[in-house]
């Protein structure tokens, strides 16, 4: 019998009045899987990943960890790691802080020496150098930010990581580089990932499988090997980047 996936969504829905942006969403992710999810502005993804952190319940449906509903959400947000759009770090603290800043928070808080050292550790495996831990976000470059926010995300080594468009706002080359520190602090963390973007070296990069969500339902999910024959003309006019075709442009 195959392992229970790591997460597991049945039938989730989700509307805001009169606006149905999840129409029954079924998605699984194995555990040490990567997934990322594709798809337009206002198809559904951030939306989705809320759903499963719980920062907004589903009107319908079943969220599944390790095959059961989550009994205490505390306890599994304690176990992920997530990087933000724009890294979102505090820009009152020095980067030593924002990477520990979890570990820095309640019972069995780290020492502020050890938290510095954790920080100087995670730093060193996202490519900065001991001394960018007392400096403060605004002194970094957007490149820098992100990867001070993906040290934090690995801060605790963590199980399960979201990643919300990991290189918006960043030059192809910078792109590239965040891209396979990604993937390598993925493999070596063991973790199951869940990335939601639309750039498509991302996903190439990253992803093991792909999700397409497209009116707030899953249209295509498969191996990223497969993508380019998915056979389905939605996936086909994104990764393309058609104008021409069944996905319907702002204008």
């Amino acid at each position: 019998m195959s392992p229970e996936p790591k997460i597991a969504l049945k039938g989730v829905e989700k509307a805001f009045g009169s606006h149905q942006v999840l129409r029954g969403v079924d998605l699984a992710v194995d555990k040490g899987s990567s997934l990322v999810v594709i798809g337009g502005s206002g198809t559904g993804k951030s939306v989705l990943l809320k759903c499963i952190l719980g920062i907004i319940a589903p009107d319908a449906g079943d969220i599944l960890i390790d095959g059961a509903r989550l009994k205490n959400r505390e306890d599994f947000l304690s176990h992920f790691g997530m990087l933000f759009q724009g890294a979102a770090l505090f820009d009152s603290l020095p980067v030593w802080h924002n990477v520990a800043f979890r570990l820095r928070q309640g019972k069995g808080k780290l020492s502020k020496k050890d938290a510095q050292e954790l920080a100087i550790e995670k730093l060193r495996r996202v490519g900065l150098k001991p001394e960018v831990a007392l400096q403060f976000p605004a002194e970094l470059s957007g490149g820098m930010q992100k990867r001070v926010g993906l040290a934090r995300a690995i801060a605790s080594e963590p199980s399960v990581i979201f990643f919300d468009e990991p290189t918006t706002g960043l030059d192809p080359i910078m792109a590239g580089v965040i891209n396979e520190l990604i993937r390598e602090i993925v493999v070596d963390l063991g973790a199951t990932a869940i990335t939601i973007t639309h750039d498509m070296s991302s996903v190439r990069a990253i992803a093991d499988h792909v999700a397409m969500l497209h009116a707030g339902k899953v249209r295509w999910h498969g191996p990223v090997a497969d993508i380019d024959a998915s056979g389905d003309a939605y996936v086909d006019q994104f990764i393309n980047g058609r104008a021409e075709g069944p996905i319907e442009s702002v204008r």
